[in-house]
Formats: C-alpha cells, sequence, structure tokens
C-alpha cells in the first residue's frame, strides 16, 4: 500500500477495499456505519482479524527503522505530527519509578477535558494536575504508559477547525519527578529485596545440613548402652560425644566415677587401633607412592626407545629414502618427544630428591633426638636395674632364711616323713634357683647397659672435642680473614683481638639483652635481665649471661647504685660510645 496514512480518507478506502474496518492510529472507527460484507473488490472474502496471519494490532518495529508520525484525530482537536527532519525532542533523565510526566505547550483555551481526551489514548490516568500557565503534570497507572504519552512529544495541537492562536500549541512532553512515584517505587523495592531475602534464607535453610540429635540425659541405662557402644568401632564417635557431653555437663561423682572411669578406658582402648589404622595408610600410600614412580620410570623407559627410534631414523643410511614432508614430520615427532620426556624426567629426579630430603631431615632429626634420648633413657634404665637387682638381692636373702629356718625345725622335729614338707622345701628351692637365675640375668644386663653407657660416654666426649676443635679452626680462619682484609685496606694500627661472642645462640643473646637495656634506660639488675630471658629460654643461667656482658666491655657497662642497704649492681647498654671508642 502506497497510499499517505495523513489521508483518513484514503486509509478508509484501502480498508474498506480489503474488507476491514477502518480505524485509526488510536483504534477509533472512522466510518461508523461500516459494513464488512460491502467489499468493493469482488471475488475476495471479507479479511477478519481472526483469520491466520492478520491482525489488527501491527508488527513489531525494529529499532533502527525510522517510525513515521501520523495526523491523530480526537473529538475535539487534531494532532499534527512534527517534521520528520527534526530531531527527536529532548528529554531529561527518567526517574525510578516515573509514572508522572509534564506536558507544556498547551493551548491557551486548552481544558482538562481535552488533555483527557488526547491523553487517555496512552493508558489510564490517575491525576491531573493543571496550571495556568499553559503546561499540567499527568500521572499514569503503570510505567510503560509514560513511553506512549512521549510519543506525542512535538505535536501541533489544534481545536477544532479554528486557526486562532489561543486555540493551538506544540506539545513538549517530558519526564517529572514526583514524590508519589518515588515512594511507590521505594515501595516496590524494598518489598522486592524482602522476597529476596527470604528466598536466600529458604535456599540456606534447604542447604544447612541437619542439626545434631540432642545427647540423652545420664542413667545407669544409659550409661550401660554407651558402654556398649564404645566397644563398637562403627558406633564409637556417637558414644565419646555423648560421654564428652556428659563429663562438660558434670555428670560425675562418687556415685557414677567407676562407670565413668570404665567408659575412659573403653576409649583408650582404641587408640591402639586409630594407630594401626593410620600406620596402613601410611603404608598404602608408600605403595602408591612406589607404583607411581615404577609406572613413571617404565613410561621413561618406553620414551627413551621411542626417541632412540627417530634417532636412528635421522641417520644418513634411512634419512636418504625419506621425502622432505616425511622428513619434517619425523623432526618434528622428535622434538615434541624429547621435550615429554624431559619433562617426565624432571618430574622423576624432583620425587626422588623430595625423598632423599626427608631422608636427610628424618637422619637429623633422629641423630639430635637419640643422642638426647639414648643418654637419658640409659640412665633410666640403668637406675631400673640398680633397684631391681637390690630388690632381687633382698628377696633372695628373705628365701635363703625361710630355707635355714625350716631346715632347723626339721632337724628338731625329726620328721623325714612328712611329704608336705619335702613339697615346700623342693617348691622353695626351685624357687630360689629361679631368682638365682634371674639375678644372673639381670646383672649380664646391667653389666651390658654400663659397657653401652660408658662407649656412648667416650663417643659424646669425641664429638665433643671434634666440634671444640673446629670451631677453633673457624675462629682461626675468620681472624686470619680479617687481618688479611685490614692488612689489605689500611695499614696496621691495631692487633685484632679474638671474637667475643663464640656462637650464634651467644649473638642472639646479646641482640636480645641490648634491646632490652635500651629501652632501660637507667639500667637493670643481673635477676630482672634473666627473669626476662627465662620466658623466652628455660636453659638459660645467670652465670652466663653475666660472663658474656663482661666479656663485651665496649657494649655493656656496671654500675653501683643506691646508698647503703639499697646498693645495688645495674647494667647499661653503652653500645653507641663504644662504637666511638673501637
Amino acid at each position: 500500500m502506497t497510499l499517505p496514512v495523513s489521508d483518513p480518507t484514503a486509509w478508509a478506502t484501502a480498508m474498506n477495499n480489503l474488507g476491514m474496518a477502518p480505524l485509526g492510529i488510536a483504534g477509533q472507527p472512522i466510518l461508523p456505519d461500516f459494513d464488512p460484507a460491502l467489499g468493493m473488490m469482488t471475488g475476495i472474502p471479507p479479511i477478519t482479524p481472526m483469520m491466520p496471519g492478520l491482525g489488527i494490532v501491527p508488527p513489531p518495529i525494529p529499532p533502527d527503522m525510522p517510525v513515521v508520525k501520523e495526523i491523530i484525530h480526537c473529538k475535539s482537536c487534531t494532532l499534527f505530527p512534527p517534521n520528520p527532519n527534526l530531531p527527536p525532542p529532548a528529554t531529561r533523565e527518567r526517574p525510578p519509578g516515573c509514572k508522572t510526566v509534564f506536558v507544556g505547550g498547551l493551548p491557551e483555551n486548552g481544558t482538562e477535558q481535552i488533555i483527557v481526551e488526547v491523553f487517555e489514548q496512552c493508558g489510564e490516568i490517575i491525576a491531573i494536575r493543571k496550571s495556568k500557565k499553559n503546561f499540567c503534570h499527568i500521572r499514569f497507572a503503570e510505567e510503560y504508559m509514560v513511553d506512549k504519552a512521549l510519543y506525542l512529544s512535538g505535536y501541533r495541537i489544534r481545536l477544532g477547525s479554528s486557526t486562532d492562536k489561543k486555540d493551538t500549541g506544540r506539545l513538549h512532553v517530558d519526564f517529572a519527578q514526583a514524590r508519589d512515584d518515588l515512594y511507590e517505587w521505594e515501595c516496590k523495592q524494598r518489598m522486592l529485596a524482602r522476597e529476596e531475602r527470604h528466598r536466600r534464607r529458604m535456599e540456606e535453610e534447604r542447604m544447612r545440613p541437619p542439626s545434631p540429635p540432642a545427647v540423652v540425659h545420664y542413667s545407669d541405662h544409659e550409661c550401660s548402652i554407651v558402654a556398649e557402644k564404645l566397644k563398637d568401632d562403627s558406633k564409637f564417635s556417637e558414644a565419646v560425644q555423648t560421654l564428652l557431653t556428659w563429663i562438660e555437663r558434670g555428670e560425675v561423682n562418687r556415685r557414677s566415677a567407676n562407670h565413668f572411669y570404665s567408659m575412659i578406658q573403653s576409649a583408650n582402648s582404641h587408640v591402639r587401633r586409630l594407630v594401626n589404622e593410620k600406620a596402613t595408610h601410611e603404608k598404602e600410600m608408600e605403595e602408591a607412592k612406589e607404583k607411581f614412580k615404577q609406572a613413571l620410570s617404565g613410561i621413561l623407559i618406553q620414551f627413551e626407545q621411542i626417541v632412540a627410534v627417530y634417532h636412528s631414523a635421522s641417520k644418513q643410511k634411512a634419512w636418504d629414502h625419506f621425502t622432505k614432508a616425511q622428513r619434517k614430520n619425523i623432526s618434528v615427532w622428535c622434538k615434541q618427544a624429547e621435550e615429554i620426556r624431559n619433562i617426565h624426567n624432571d618430574e622423576l629426579m624432583g620425587i626422588r630428591r623430595e625423598e632423599e630430603m626427608e631422608m636427610s631431615d628424618d637422619e637429623m632429626e633422629e641423630t639430635t633426638e637419640t643422642k638426647e634420648t639414648e643418654d637419658s633413657a640409659l640412665a633410666s634404665q640403668a637406675e631400673a636395674l640398680k633397684e631391681e637387682n637390690d630388690s632381687l638381692r633382698w628377696q633372695l636373702d628373705a628365701y635363703r632364711n625361710e630355707v635355714e629356718l625350716l631346715k632347723q625345725e626339721q632337724g628338731k622335729a625329726l620328721r623325714e616323713d612328712d611329704p608336705n614338707k619335702e613339697q615346700q622345701l623342693q617348691l622353695l628351692q626351685q624357687a630360689l634357683q629361679g631368682m638365682q637365675q634371674h639375678l644372673l640375668k639381670v646383672q649380664e644386663e646391667y653389666k651390658k647397659k654400663e659397657a653401652e653407657l660408658d662407649r656412648i660416654k667416650d663417643d659424646k666426649l669425641q664429638v665433643e672435642k671434634l666440634l671444640e676443635n673446629l670451631h677453633e679452626k673457624q675462629e682461626n680462619c675468620t681472624s686470619r680473614l680479617c687481618a688479611a682484609s685490614q692488612e689489605s685496606d689500611h695499614p696496621p694500627e691495631k692487633t685484632v683481638i679474638g671474637n667475643p661472642v663464640k656462637s650464634e645462640r651467644e649473638a642472639l643473646l646479646v641482640g636480645i639483652i641490648s634491646t632490652f637495656l635500651h629501652v632501660h634506660p637507667f639500667g637493670a639488675s643481673i635477676e630482672y635481665i634473666c627473669s626476662y630471658l627465662n620466658r623466652l629460654d628455660n636453659k638459660i643461667s645467670t652465670s652466663d649471661v653475666e660472663s658474656l656482658m663482661n666479656r663485651l666491655q665496649h657494649t655493656f657497662r656496671q654500675e653501683m647504685t643506691g646508698v647503703g642497704a639499697s646498693l645495688e649492681k645495674r647494667w647499661k647498654f653503652c653500645g653507641f660510645e663504644g662504637l666511638k671508642l673501637t
């Protein structure tokens, strides 16, 4: 259809020819007495909105396609579209929840009835606030109706057929900011937020794990049930939790102490099981590591074989028989295989390196721990063997006395026929022989332990001597290096003095004491300093600290403070002054 849309007569004629009821843009009938059966095109049945493919509502307009505005006819006025070449009218930023529009450029003779007639086509109007200066505010029921009202911005309005200036005007429709709209929008947002919070809460409650069942109160019957559950491995965790809750509630008293002790003893019996389970899991982990390492080494062997195949194919004997494409593929494959082989080889070497590091760490820890524990263990074993030897000796003397008394009674009574006496004597003799043999074994073990203890002490002395020699050699080397550096840099004005700090531990002590005395400018007694150091390490003694401070005369200075009975020795930090002197 190429008919101009602005001509209502031509539009009505075209729609009449198609058998459709002629309607305007607002949906009002152009011809009120239209009969759809009287179509001007014979042979064509009248078109109805219910036919497939057709409808009253036009298809949606693409956003890129320019909109062609048409003339709108109302009962009391006519709206003429603006020039399509002009730019669209400017609008302000849309307020949130906007349902109110500002309408300017109204005719001076325009009434509220005309405004309702024009804008009720956009939707339901809730309120109109008209001003005397040719503008008004219109509030619609929904937000989408505001977009329809903005479509009328730029239209020229004419009341009736009058051309008077007071009966014409150019409409300007824009967004308006109203408190009612903002309040309704905020209420809606709060309602949505409440719904979202409720939805999240319901989701959290659905995803939250169920709370554990309540722990029953203590009674003799429940105690017996829990005691049986503690013996079962599958119900142990539940029973232990119940036992813990009862103890924390204060259910233990004199009457129930024995029951609780038996349950605690049952819980303790699972320690060995747990240790065994841990050992089995560790064993399985080690086996899995070993399998992985073996599989990785097998893969590396196969990679080596593949790389060897590539290298043998690259030799001139076979290389000349391949084409250029085949040679290129073989060289690319060889590079890829070598890269993958190197990656797997690095991974295997890393695993072996980690195992060696773990072994070295374990050995270092074992050597340090065994050196400390062997001495104490051997000393305690020696003391225990001494006590056991003494007790066995006393028991042996007691048995001997009993045997002598029995012999005397037997000689006096002259009753050699009594079988009970003979049995008692035989039993006593057997017990005596057993005690003598046990005593001999204990003495032999005691001698072996003493020999081992002496040997370990000798080894310890040798190690200490070696450590002292190493420290002396290190100090001599450092002094020689310092002397050589001083002779090379400056003329030898001063002689090198031995280092008063002999180890890293003493250097740490000097730093901590210097920081402590720097905070106490009036000095501190040796007991105060040692009490501070004992918080860090209980093995620090007062004599070692005092001897170290006496050696560092340029760093620490001892002064006497007080008078008479309050006389006290205090140490002060003089490192900044000693730095200038040295």
